[in-house]
């Protein structure tokens, strides 16, 4: 499994429109790419303006794909303005299961 993870630092006063951007990414990915196994969006109540995304993967290829599809090119262009700060990881899963 190749996993990613995503932290996002949003502007001041941008939230409330990056939000329902990056929960339509992340349901168009889940729903429309057969090597996505796992996108969660998840947000820090104490830091609301940081959004944390965890996503799970088949392998590089599966999130190659991901990163080539249109929904993610519409949805990294609607918010380049919204973002402060973007920091990537990338992981294997240690227990392969």
């Amino acid at each position: 499994m190749y996993i990613v993870t995503v932290e996002f630092k949003i502007k001041p006063g941008r939230l409330e429109a990056f939000m329902p951007l990056m929960v339509e990414n992340a349901r168009a990915s889940r729903d429309k790419e057969p090597g996505c196994r796992q996108f969660d969006v998840c947000a820090d109540p104490k830091a609301p303006h940081v959004v944390f995304l965890y996503e799970v993967y088949d392998d590089r290829a599966a999130f190659d794909a991901h990163l080539a599809m249109a929904h993610f090119k519409t949805f990294d262009a609607k918010v380049a303005s919204m973002v402060a700060q973007k920091q990537v990881r990338i992981y294997t899963r240690a227990d392969p299961r």
